[in-house]
């Protein structure tokens, strides 16, 4: 009797640990970025804190560097479930949720502060509820920061100083009305693909903030950095909302937490690291100027916001700058 109770016993313990390996989950986590970037560093942190919170229950495996694909795969990876978790600019999701353009209009928000006040409240709930529409839950939006314009040619002081660049831009219709409205010559290219186009001469000048100018190397094929600031480039964190779904009332609310923490967390690391990014890149022979005429830059691109509320109205827009006081 006693060797039956025993083996019974043995027998629920190895259930309950099959039971528990089962319940397991590994979520696939994709971004574009190398993982000397603050946004690996945030992947990073989400994925540890997650996996200490559910007991194990959830962890990540994390896929940087587009392992997985470009931002446009990433995302279509995400909405049909191949990818759990993605993290890509804002800007690439514009196709799917218009109003999200208005993040990327130029000098929308004067100060990280004014980011977040607007992608932290009622507008980021608004631009998120668009996001399930498409099978995505959005958990949160980390950043890239402000963007700023390298070149071959010489400093950007003024909007003259861009006429004629050739300029890589990414998919934010606001980014080419902008550069346009500037009298430069726009190019679409994925990122993956920039360092090459900037070193054959491809194109002869880029715009993104300072942490994706010093992870990718731009440095090596690029003189000029000027402090434009001229745009704030918001990140977007995201969910299969499928997934997200599936996943037991704690456990839904430890994810959007430690999601919510992470990117605090990546936000001030962003911060924090800037001024010594910048010191980084001049060591790595870049000249940088911050003298540079935001007020002119300003003027020159007003026609940018006339054609994003033509085309999709204003109350994204008034919303944004109501909520961002």
């Amino acid at each position: 009797m006693t060797i039956s109770l025993r083996g019974l016993a043995l027998a629920a313990i190895l259930g309950l640990g099959a039971a528990t390996a089962v319940s397991a989950q590994v979520l696939k986590f994709a971004h574009p970025v190398p993982e000397s970037d603050p946004q690996h560093a945030m992947a990073t942190f989400f994925a540890e804190e997650l996996a200490k919170r559910t007991d194990g229950a959830l962890t990540v495996q994390i896929f940087p560097n587009g392992q997985l694909g470009n931002d446009q795969q990433m995302i279509d990876g995400a909405r049909s479930g191949i990818i759990d978790l993605a993290m890509v600019g804002v800007n690439n999701l514009t196709g799917l949720v218009p109003d999200a353009g208005a993040f990327s209009l130029p000098f929308m928000f004067p100060t990280r502060d004014a980011a977040y006040k607007a992608l932290d409240g009622e507008v980021g709930d608004m631009i998120g509820a668009q996001f399930e529409e498409h099978n995505l839950k959005a958990l949160g939006f980390p950043e890239n920061g402000y963007r700023n314009m390298t070149n071959n040619r010489g400093p950007i002081r003024t909007p003259a100083d861009v006429e004629g660049l050739r300029m890589r831009v990414n998919n934010s219709k606001a980014l080419n009305d902008m550069f346009a409205a500037l009298g430069a010559a726009p190019q679409q290219l994925p990122v993956a693909e920039l360092y090459t186009a900037l070193e054959t001469g491809v194109v002869d000048s880029q715009d993104h903030p300072i942490a994706v100018t010093l992870s990718f190397k731009f440095y090596e094929v690029q003189d000029y950095l000027s402090l434009t600031r001229h745009a704030y480039s918001a990140l977007a964190f995201f969910m299969n909302k499928d997934k997200f779904d599936s996943l037991s009332p704690e456990h839904q609310e430890i994810l959007l937490q430690t999601a919510a923490d992470a990117v605090a967390m990546q936000r001030d690391l962003s911060i924090s690291k800037e001024e010594e990014m910048i010191a980084e890149l001049k060591e790595n022979g870049m000249e940088v100027n911050t003298d540079v005429d935001g007020a002119a830059f300003q003027e020159a691109t007003k026609s940018v916001w006339s054609n994003f509320i033509d085309e999709n109205g204003d109350e994204v827009v008034n919303a944004i700058l109501e909520e961002s006081k």
